[in-house]
């Protein structure tokens, strides 16, 4: 029920990757307003796979982001309350994320049919509102931006411990949120993964392909995600190497602020905005073309922009995060957080070292292709809630 506009989190991301794959097997039905059918639809998955019940958000979409938003929630309450489920000893209920309009229907069915198996998920524990959206030093802490997200987490984690069958979350540190529950194995880390099968097809047809961009970058234009300093970041590239190109591909809140200061440092002949780009053609022919993924995030539970360029055979570079030591044991080279000018050289030195572009190109691809199979984690979720 989050979905919003053409981008996809990765909550939803998860979610939508899971659904194409357990539809094979068994039947499943998914609970959404208008916009989470549009992003169900953009993914490829047809009502032949998934039953779609679409929960209609007429006349509250019109009236604005707050109101529509506080209505999503109180719909999927309703929602929940009226459900009738003919087998609740056999149903399995999975909330797509933390948020209220995701993890209270979860809540409400499992209060009304203590037999489900409730499977809540916890995939980032939002920052301390005081400490804002980094690891580290960092001089935009964007602390009124973390408040939001700390307060919708704040009442939902003592129910999830008290009635969730069991959580998934996203890294080994995050277990840390739910220790009773881990200590009772009934916490499932999920790491990220990409449609290996989709790369490989675009992989061979773009094998080819010029390389036009030093740099690329995929994400959400979001305080977290440290795109706003990569522009500061490229700014030092470009002082050594004038002719460097980034590509960035997102949108967000953030993007005012990303053209501004382009436009602010005469970055605007190196640095091309392509916007949200979905999965397909465009995307990986941006990814065929570039020479490095750059994955500047200050704050992060792990996280699956990097990897599909990762697939591709692009080495990575992201700051040393907590969760990356374990998300991204190989094919990341991290540099201290907010350390930009390591950051940019780090960028130089790969371009410039063939053996070492090489080296680290090459644990990218193998480590994804590897561990990062959304058929291999969609079966290892599946056995562990059966």
């Amino acid at each position: 029920m989050t979905a919003q506009g053409e981008g996809i989190s990765g909550c939803d991301r998860i979610s939508v990757e899971l659904s194409k794959r357990w539809s094979k097997q068994y039947p499943l039905t998914v609970y959404l307003w208008e916009e989470g059918y549009k992003m169900y639809k953009r993914q490829h998955l047809s009502d032949k796979e998934v039953e779609f019940k679409i929960i209609d958000m007429n006349p509250w979409k019109k009236m604005g982001f707050f109101i529509n938003y506080i209505a999503v929630i109180l719909s999927s309450i309703v929602f929940a309350l009226n459900l009738k489920l003919k087998d609740a000893k056999e149903t399995i209920v999975y909330s797509a994320s933390e948020f209220w309009m995701d993890s209270l229907p979860g809540l409400i069915l499992k209060i009304r049919f203590p037999r489900i198996t409730w499977v809540a998920t916890w995939f980032q524990t939002a920052p301390d509102p005081l400490t804002g959206f980094k690891e580290g030093d960092r001089a935009l802490s964007y602390r009124l931006h973390a408040l939001p997200y700390w307060f919708v987490q704040l009442p939902i984690k003592p129910l999830i411990k008290k009635f969730a069958s069991l959580v998934l979350v996203n890294n080994e540190f995050e277990k840390k949120e739910f220790p009773q529950m881990d200590k009772e194995q009934k916490v499932k880390v999920v790491l990220g993964a990409v449609d290996l099968t989709l790369i490989s097809k675009f992989a061979r047809r773009f094998k080819n392909e010029k390389k036009i961009f030093d740099g690329v970058f995929q994400g959400r234009f979001h305080p977290q995600k440290g795109v706003v300093e990569l522009i500061d970041i490229w700014k030092l590239v470009v002082s050594k190497k004038p002719d460097a190109k980034l590509a960035l591909i997102g949108d967000g809140p953030l993007m005012a602020d990303v053209k501004e200061k382009i436009i602010n440092l005469n970055l605007q002949k190196n640095i091309e905005l392509f916007g949200y780009v979905f999965d397909g053609f465009k995307k990986y022919k941006i990814f065929s073309q570039s020479k490095i993924v750059l994955h500047p995030a200050f704050y992060d539970s792990g996280g699956m922009a990097a990897a599909e360029a990762m697939a591709l055979g692009l080495p990575a570079i992201g700051f040393d995060l907590t969760s990356y030591r374990s998300y991204y044991p190989k094919g990341m080279v991290k540099v201290p957080v907010n350390d930009l000018l390591n950051f940019a050289q780090t960028v130089l030195d790969l371009l410039k070292d063939k053996k070492l572009y090489s080296k680290i190109a090459k644990e990218s691809r193998e480590m994804i292709f590897k561990n990062w199979s959304w058929d291999k984690r969609a079966k290892e979720i599946l056995e562990y809630i059966k």
